[in-house]
């Protein structure tokens, strides 16, 4: 028997956990479903410094509190990599997992967001221990070293300014001869006395003693040259992608496939909600996927129970 929730949660990240504890404590029925164990990147994140509450956490422990908060109230959690999403006749949605089917009456998509990687030696071995794909969350770890940025657009040009408030330098690796960057990200960056750029340069291996990151084999694609340098940190940003290929053929992507939403986090399907770093805005961060989420779990409620009501006044005609 396929098993009915008020709502389902796509992703047991921050934003998905929050929403959980937001909708069950309303008592409503709460499914939330994830590839992967609960906490999302946070469990790839060695401290937190920037959650309210907390000086310092680390990334797991955070996302260990945030699930035992989230399921106090009945919220309940299955592994499962969700293959199909589908609205049916009477607004309700079917879910489809690898390992389960489920229906419910909401659907909150909290699948969050997806670094594109260089795809190099050691960039997964050291993810965590001096790789980075975020200056906001990880910069303060390396106050007064030299680090490594990687990319040549927005993301790369802004994160190398604020990592020159922090450290000793920032050497920028670029694999054209030109940044992509708008004019006057990159005519502060040119400013800043801190920040050297190196064109036409690609990182070939992330290098480290087994514990952290000591450094970066990178190979200049005019010259030939390849040659190692020493850094503290590696920053990539080389883009960023949504996790919402699920719900792509649904109507409630733009262009980038990343979601829209109004400011009660409704997507352009009733019944459908999104949050987090899914949707399409500025910032993607804890404390803002959170903040979403219980905008989402309080909106969730309301429409069940506008949801519901239809639905008896059906059984009764």
């Amino acid at each position: 028997m396929v098993q009915h929730y008020d709502t389902i949660i796509l992703g047991a990240g921050p934003g998905g956990m929050t929403a959980a504890t937001y909708a069950s404590r309303a008592n409503l029925s709460v499914l939330m479903i994830d590839r992967g164990i609960y906490g999302g990147q946070m469990n790839n994140t060695a401290e937190v410094e920037n959650y309210p509450g907390f000086s310092s956490i680390l990334g797991p422990d955070l996302a260990e509190n945030m699930y035992k908060s989230s399921t106090q109230f009945g919220a309940e959690y299955a592994f499962g990599t969700v293959l199909h999403v589908q609205a049916q006749e009477d607004g309700s949605w079917h879910v489809v997992t690898d390992m389960d089917e489920y229906t419910s009456n909401t659907v909150i998509v909290a699948t969050g967001s997806d670094y594109k990687k260089l795809a190099v030696p050691g960039e997964d071995t050291y993810a965590g221990r001096g790789v980075s794909y975020c200056a906001v969350c990880d910069g303060a770890f390396f106050r007064n070293q030299h680090v490594i940025v990687v990319g040549g657009g927005d993301s790369a040009v802004e994160e190398a300014t604020y990592l020159a408030g922090l450290a000793d330098k920032v050497t920028v690796f670029h694999r054209r001869d030109k940044l992509r960057a708008q004019q006057i990200l990159q005519d502060r960056a040119f400013a800043n006395e801190k920040i050297e750029f190196v064109w036409n340069t690609e990182v070939e291996e992330i290098l480290g003693d087994d514990k952290k990151v000591t450094g970066v084999r990178v190979h200049n694609n005019v010259t030939d040259e390849v040659y190692t340098v020493d850094a503290a940190g590696v920053f990539i940003y080389v883009g960023v992608l949504p996790v919402s290929q699920v719900v792509a053929d649904l109507g409630v992507t733009n262009e980038q496939g990343w979601i829209e939403t109004n400011e009660r986090m409704e997507t352009a399907r009733p019944g459908m909600f999104a949050l987090g770093d899914v949707r399409d805005k500025e910032l993607r961060q804890i404390t803002t996927a959170v903040g979403d989420a219980a905008v989402a779990g309080q909106n969730v409620f309301s429409y069940n129970e506008e949801f519901k009501l239809k639905q008896q006044k059906v059984t009764k005609a």
